[in-house]
């Protein structure tokens, strides 16, 4: 879902383009009056729809983008000004304040249709930053976390990394090893994203997160460590299956054992009470992370402490066998 917010004082536009993008399922709309404005910076569209008409003598449109652009969060949020202005000096000023879309009124409905499926086409193309599992990177993923934070979201971290899985390369190679990660991209995707408010990012590598607002965030680890540990079977050797290891040589000629390659979950349930921002999620997922990758096989962990203590003491720890 793509969320288009309005900033507009009446409700004329919006009704005008929910009529417009009708057809297009997978866009939700949002409209907020000019006293709300600092409710759509926090939390961060995916397109911004300025309605220049309905701003107060004391909101300029172009100070308004200046604001956005210079907001780390909404710094490539795509900003389009509808306005019955027909000045040509000033609309090149509103497009030198990286206005990305300057609409003139009366609105010709099938060309601003055009115009937002194509900027929506090319959200999707930039911001799949993985070329292997076509999810979002680093940035988005910290933009998603934010998003929730600064909305007093509570929300679950899902940390989520294959367990040796540098011996499966050494052993099968990088070409094999890519497909393991595509396989676990699209079976994240499958059990986070029944709820469309959810999100799955690709960190790098084996490294995978997922945000979830579901209350039964329990029952995706549990699916995805069955799912996973049922599957991950085609990846092998029937002999390397079998016995359970595989032996790789180290770099000192030695043959060394590494069990079958499994799954790791750590979950962190976040709320604002807890967490400052998203360095100190991050520092807490790491750790419940850690604390899953030292149990044998496919596991979860999960930390449901409502302060920083020691995650060893307080850490639930599940194992799926």
């Amino acid at each position: 879902m793509k969320n288009i917010y309005i900033l507009d004082e009446n409700d004329e536009l919006k009704k005008q383009l929910k009529d417009v993008l009708k057809s297009n399922k997978e866009i939700k709309l949002k409209q907020y009056t000019n006293e709300k404005f600092e409710k759509i910076l926090n939390s961060i569209p995916d397109i911004l729809i300025i309605n220049e008409d309905t701003l107060p003598n004391d909101m300029k449109v172009e100070e308004i983008c200046k604001k956005i652009r210079e907001d780390e969060d909404n710094s490539i949020t795509p900003i389009i000004v509808i306005s019955s202005k027909k000045d040509r000096a000033h609309k090149i000023e509103i497009l030198k304040n990286e206005v990305d879309l300057y609409v003139e009124k009366p609105i010709d409905e099938e060309i601003l249709y055009y115009n937002i499926s194509n900027i929506i086409r090319l959200l999707n193309s930039n911001r799949m930053i993985s070329p292997l599992t076509g999810l979002p990177g680093n940035v988005q993923i910290q933009a998603e976390m934010k998003k929730r934070l600064s909305n007093k979201h509570k929300y679950t971290m899902l940390y989520i990394d294959l367990d040796n899985f540098k011996a499966y390369n050494d052993t099968y190679g990088f070409s094999k090893g890519d497909e393991i990660i595509k396989f676990t991209a699209k079976l994240i995707l499958k059990n986070v994203m029944k709820n469309e408010d959810n999100f799955v990012g690709h960190i790098g590598g084996d490294d995978f997160v997922a945000i979830s607002e579901d209350d039964d965030y329990e029952n995706i680890c549990q699916n995805i460590i069955a799912e996973f540990d049922t599957q991950v079977k085609k990846f092998f050797t029937e002999e390397d299956f079998t016995r359970g290891y595989l032996e790789v040589e180290n770099r000192k000629g030695l043959i060394e054992e590494f069990p079958i390659t499994s799954i790791s979950i750590g979950a962190i349930e976040v709320t604002r009470d807890r967490f400052k921002n998203t360095l100190e999620v991050g520092e807490a997922g790491a750790n419940v992370k850690h604390l899953a990758k030292t149990i044998f096989g496919s596991t979860y962990v999960i930390d449901r402490r409502k302060n920083r203590e020691n995650i060893y003491d307080k850490a639930e720890k599940k194992v799926l066998n």
